[in-house]
């Protein structure tokens, strides 16, 4: 999937499912029971994906008619949302959904169901509710397409207003957006053999069950169904808008073969180039990415920040844990003038950061970096894999929070790195490292310990100096290769036996 393409789709093109009949004639035709009704209560998508996992996979289907078999992305653009018929328009409710159509690279069928006083209803599909310009010719009316996926929205900005929150389409990626954001970074309902020789999985949400919410709600449950050749869940989302926006996940997986691949809490994003990492990229732009780093919290509290890169070669990196705290592609630098776009604003795109609610135990967060030769790629990928393999006919349980945030949700305890900055030549790399925080602002230099260290290579001349611009200190070294392909980096500020910062993880390769 070309990345761009999709989140540019995805953005400007929702669609809402009906019938024949105007939006408000179905919205009174579910609610007085005429559509097909069926008992739901907490049990019924997890006993539906269980059942599931107890048969052989079978793929969602991807038919379409002839007129939407090989849409272009112009040509899916064409199909626009009637946006005066958003579900729950002119209801007095805090939430309006707008549902998506299939073409172009959506091409799954998803059934999407509406429940309410412990009923649940499919809505159903019609072209009718959508526009179809520019000689596009819309599909046989009574052909049953379903959806590709659906939109959120909400008055997160103004309370007159209702902008878009969150998009739940294609495969099993969603994202979502906090106050004055932009979207960026997506998540996945599960990933599995990501970055693998033989080929990645891609587990689809196949339908969603979406609860009305309660008039003066701060929030709306979603319960989606996944599956997979290896696996089917049930996503239980609790989503609530703000300054951050949160998400409650209660995730249920039920294997119908070993996985020892499975990504969990995935995030998805994109590093093109930045002050550490050009690879002779010629731009007008000083940085182009959607995270700058990944952060990690351990299960001993230890605190670890590894910016990204765009590699010459897939990269692979584990950071072993026991029941990991938190992690999440983070995007710590805030300012236009980082970035200089006006269009993409950089500067506006979510930090995503995991925070487990359950232990999670022995296990590992992957950070997968692809090469990439332009912005339209996500070419990076975090997540939480268990040590031990999931295995065929057993349940397994997580839950977790997503904060879709401009900051990591907690206040550092101790000093981080901000923006890291490499120069130099080949034989010897100058390594510019910014520390900033309470912990170390207006600290004396007096027993200010910076360790710096290399499993190959040598490092040499490190030198901490105050930064009075940004209240904090720079951190310099020389890192000299000695004719080694890759070096893990380490950097870290302490003072006596007391650890003033994160640690700073690199990996350099030629």
């Amino acid at each position: 999937m070309h990345r761009r393409q999709v989140l540019i789709a995805g953005a400007l093109l929702p669609g809402l499912a009906a019938t024949s009949l105007p939006f408000f004639s179905l919205l009174s035709t579910v609610a007085s029971g005429q559509a097909d009704a069926l008992p739901f209560d907490a049990q019924t998508v997890r006993q539906i994906a269980k059942d599931l996992a107890a048969k052989p996979y079978a793929r969602s289907d991807q038919q379409l008619p002839s007129s939407l078999d090989k849409l272009s992305y112009d040509d899916y653009r064409n199909i626009r949302f009637n946006t005066d018929r958003s579900l729950w328009r002119g209801e007095g409710l805090p939430f309006e959904m707008q549902f998506l159509h299939r073409g172009f690279l959506f091409r799954d069928k998803v059934d999407i169901s509406v429940v309410a006083d412990g009923q649940s209803r499919k809505v159903p599909y019609t072209p009718d509710l959508f526009r179809f310009e520019h000689g596009l010719q819309p599909p046989d009316p009574k052909l049953d397409l379903g959806f590709s996926g659906f939109r959120l929205h909400g008055p997160i900005n103004r309370a007159d207003y209702f902008d878009e929150i969150a998009v739940f389409q294609g495969a099993s990626y969603f994202r979502a957006i906090g106050k004055n954001q932009v979207y960026g970074t997506s998540a996945r309902g599960l990933s599995i053999k990501t970055g693998d020789s033989g080929g990645e999985e891609f587990p689809v949400f196949k339908a969603f069950w979406i609860e009305q919410p309660r008039a003066g709600a701060d929030s709306i449950v979603i319960h989606g169904l996944l599956d997979s050749p290896s696996a089917s869940a049930v996503h239980r989302f609790t989503i609530r808008p703000g300054d951050a926006t949160v998400m409650t996940v209660e995730m249920t997986l039920y294997p119908r073969a070993d996985v020892d691949q499975a990504g969990l809490a995935s995030l998805t994003s994109m590093f093109m180039f930045g002050p550490n990492d050009r690879n002779d990229i010629d731009d007008f732009r000083p940085m182009v990415g959607d995270a700058q780093g990944l952060a990690i919290i351990t299960g001993q509290g230890e605190r670890i920040w590894r910016p990204l890169t765009n590699p010459l070669r897939l990269q692979i990196s584990s950071f072993h844990n026991n029941n990991v705290r938190g992690f999440g592609l983070m995007q710590r630098q805030r300012s236009f003038f980082d970035y200089q776009d006006l269009e993409a604003r950089y500067e506006k795109r979510p930090s995503v950061w995991v925070e487990p609610i359950s232990d999670w135990g022995e296990g590992a967060v992957h950070l997968i970096e692809i090469p990439t030769a332009e912005e339209v790629h996500d070419n990076i990928v975090a997540f939480w894999r268990p040590k031990e393999p999931l295995r065929k006919g057993r349940e397994y349980n997580y839950t977790y929070r997503l904060h879709w945030t401009w900051d990591t949700p907690d206040r550092d305890p101790v000093a981080r790195f901000g923006a890291t900055r490499v120069g130099g030549t080949d034989a010897r790399r100058l390594f510019v490292l910014d520390l900033i925080g309470e912990k170390i602002k207006g600290i004396a230099a007096d027993g200010l310990d910076p360790r710096v260290t290399a499993n190959a290579g040598t490092i040499s001349n490190v030198v901490l100096q105050p930064n009075p611009d940004i209240g904090g200190w720079r951190l310099s070294f020389s890192f000299e290769p000695k004719g080694v392909d890759l070096s893990e980096l380490s950097a870290q500020l302490w003072r006596g036996d007391e650890r003033l910062s994160e640690t700073w993880a690199y990996r350099w390769t030629s």
